[in-house]
């Protein structure tokens, strides 16, 4: 592992994206154009390993919350944000086999629709988390305005609980949209508490087939993971974690990333460590144009 001390700013996605790719990708995608990437791409490198699949990028409390937010973890710079997206956003009810899921959906569902992302929240969180423009330094409005700018799908959608009725409930959801958008690669990202259902998913007979990549934003691991049909089908994972999460130990989730890195044949994983940041830190920091672009390259 060297030090690099590459400051991303200006070109900041590109130079990110390179880390990504340079492990080699397994065939062309389109890739998402950029959005904000000189407000949201400026980070900077401390180490890299395993040809830039793992990654520790510096974080400032001072300079990445207070520095960016004119009301702290209420209120990002109006920079930031871009309110257009809001005239495609709407929020609707999904009749699914698991019962009427409530959404928050932003872009239009076509046969044309090239990905369909879902964001699912953590304990205490609901849909109105994942489209709120200013929370989160801005990065769920970046997330919405990349989705739909790359002629995608952006959900953010309650359900019940993250036990086995909550999966159905998505489960179900991620089937009603795939009728509408067959094409459509789906990634599901999950914060927190949310990755106990991305993770239930994987072993979910009807989603463990239609998911194309998981992102998991300050969450945890799955350590049956490896007997469930997702990861049969080598559906990639993205982990973003803060090295001072007090809710789910750095140690583990690396320790998760690493035994992905070890299967024969090798299996389509990045780690993204925040060094300094905590439990909330991923889902303001990751870069999502690198995060959905390597998922998306990386799909089955």
């Amino acid at each position: 592992m060297g030090v690099l001390g590459i400051s991303l700013r200006p070109a900041g996605a590109l130079v990110l994206a390179a880390g990504l790719f340079c492990a080699g990708m397994a065939h062309a995608q389109p890739q998402l154009q950029p959005f904000k990437d000189d407000l949201f791409s400026a980070q900077t490198v401390l180490k890299s390993a395993d040809g830039g699949n793992y990654l520790i990028l510096d974080y400032n409390e001072m300079r990445d919350i207070n520095g960016r937010d004119t009301i702290v973890e209420k209120r990002v710079q109006d920079k930031y944000v871009s309110l257009k997206i809001r005239a495609q956003q709407k929020d609707v009810a999904v009749p699914t086999a698991a019962g009427v899921v409530k959404t928050y959906q932003v872009g239009k569902l076509t046969p044309q629709t090239s990905m369909i992302v879902l964001y699912l929240h953590g304990k205490g969180g609901n849909r109105h988390q994942g489209v709120n423009d200013f929370t989160f330094g801005g990065n769920f409005n970046r997330l919405k305005n990349l989705v739909v700018q790359g002629g995608g799908v952006y959900l953010a959608p309650d359900f019940s609980d993250f036990a086995a009725k909550g999966t159905s409930e998505i489960s179900g959801l991620i089937a009603a949209m795939k009728q509408q958008a067959p094409r459509a690669k789906v990634i599901v990202t999950c914060g927190s508490a949310g990755g106990v259902l991305c993770w239930q998913l994987t072993a979910d007979a009807t989603a463990a087939q239609q998911i194309d990549g998981l992102a998991l934003l300050g969450s945890l691991w799955d350590d049956q993971f490896r007997k469930s049909v997702a990861f049969k089908r080598k559906v990639p994972v993205f982990l973003s974690h803060g090295s001072r999460d007090p809710v789910f130990a750095i140690d583990s989730q690396e320790a998760f990333y690493r035994s992905l890195r070890k299967t024969k044949g090798g299996y389509p994983v990045v780690m993204h460590r925040y060094e300094s940041g905590n439990h909330g830190t991923p889902i303001r920091m990751t870069d999502w144009r690198v995060a959905l672009n390597w998922l998306v390259s990386k799909a089955p």
